[in-house]
């Protein structure tokens, strides 16, 4: 069995291997599971995984499974991001508003088929790294902001498409008031932090909404103003540890 060290040191990888890793983890992670959109599966190929995780585990950037990246929080398992993105159906060139930046990640997936992507981080350290690593790749559709993003963004409401990166127990009503008319929101929602219901929400008036249950998912909880509060979110962490 390889050491520890042998197994981060190939974090350090060529670009062509991690090029080859994708375009494994496109056909067998997402395309083989289901996942037939065009503009996501393009997106997921072009847009560099090993970029968004830490260089210790830049090795297992393609592994189909989350990673953490800081502050409890992960970085979600590439399927999950397909899924929820393809959920959306976006058609390209909209502008989207998403709730827990992380890594940056998915971000990037959104804006490789979004017009214009607002994003919306809790924690400052994550938001000013996803920026960098933004930065990094020449991304400029996508604006992180720091702060509650159960609250959503009214100033630059209504979008298209609203995608939430954690679970709440309810779709907070901010996010569904800035929801365009036929647009669709996607999020976890249960009542049990460490397991949910991922949720799509379609407006279909000023009042109606129509919801569909997806899949069952499990996603660090939502904290802020419409979600979750702290001292919620650390009574039902296991003793054992966070996950």
């Amino acid at each position: 069995m390889a050491s520890p060290e042998s197994r981060h040191s190939s974090g350090r990888a060529p670009a062509s291997d991690f090029a080859a890793q994708r375009a494994r983890m496109v056909e067998q992670q997402i395309r083989a599971r289901g996942v037939s959109d065009p503009l996501v599966l393009a997106a997921i190929a072009k847009v560099p995984r090993e970029a968004f995780v830490p260089n210790l585990t830049r090795a297992h950037a393609y592994d189909d499974s989350p990673l953490p990246i800081g502050g409890d929080q992960t970085i979600s398992q590439p399927y999950i991001v397909a899924v929820m993105i393809a959920a959306l159906q976006l058609e390209g060139g909209e502008r989207v508003l998403e709730v827990g930046t992380g890594s940056g990640y998915a971000a990037a997936v959104l804006a490789a088929i979004a017009g214009d992507v607002i994003s919306i981080e809790r924690l400052e350290p994550l938001a000013d790294r996803a920026r960098t690593a933004l930065a990094a790749l020449g991304i400029r559709n996508v604006e992180v902001r720091h702060g509650d993003g159960s609250r959503g963004c009214p100033e630059r409401a209504p979008f298209a498409a609203i995608v939430v990166a954690a679970g709440g127990p309810r779709v907070p009503d901010s996010l569904k008031a800035q929801l365009a008319i036929g647009g669709r929101l996607v999020m976890p929602v249960g009542a049990d932090q460490l397991g949910q219901k991922l949720l799509r929400v379609t407006r279909r008036s000023d009042s109606d909404y129509f919801v569909e249950t997806l899949t069952d998912v499990r996603f660090v909880p939502l904290i802020g103003a419409e979600g979750w509060d702290a001292a919620d979110r650390d009574a039902a962490l296991p003793r054992t540890g966070r996950t």
